[in-house]
């Protein structure tokens, strides 16, 4: 018997494909379809599985540019920061984080001069925000 629980492999199954019907989670994963349903309703409920998303090769997204940008905070703005940050539309997702930086952000515009735009008009001004440190995303590797 494994040793991996039922939840750990579906979510492995989901985390490889986000895409994958019920049947084909049940398959990989060694389990019934209602099972299948039956946890990823409950991990959808306790906000284990926040959502569902593509993965994107940015250098064959000729519409857009994409960098992750990390960010320094105020402290005692980290708050009101992060909600301003999060109305953006041009944030796609934000992450808190350790290491050299408080926030991580993915960013996206529709070229490399729009994205500087949107890092020294909108991050940079967004009160509370003491520094950003762009990497601009140019080859999916993985």
């Amino acid at each position: 018997m494994s040793t991996v629980s039922t939840e750990e492999r579906i979510l492995s199954v989901l985390e490889e494909d986000a895409q994958a019907s019920y049947a084909e989670i049940a398959e990989r994963a060694d389990v019934s379809k209602p099972t299948v349903r039956k946890y990823i309703e409950k991990l959808e409920d306790e906000g284990v599985i926040v959502g569902y998303s593509a993965d994107i090769d940015p250098k064959k997204l000729a519409s857009q540019s994409i960098a992750l940008v990390g960010m320094d905070v105020a402290s005692e703005k980290y708050v009101e920061a992060t909600r301003a940050l999060k109305s953006l539309s041009a944030v796609e997702s934000l992450y808190t984080c350790s290491g050299d930086h408080m926030l991580m952000a993915e960013v996206r515009a529709d070229d490399g001069d729009a994205l500087g735009d949107v890092i020294s008009e909108k991050l940079l001004e967004t009160e509370g925000v003491t520094a950003a440190h762009p990497s601009f995303l140019q080859e999916r590797l993985k």
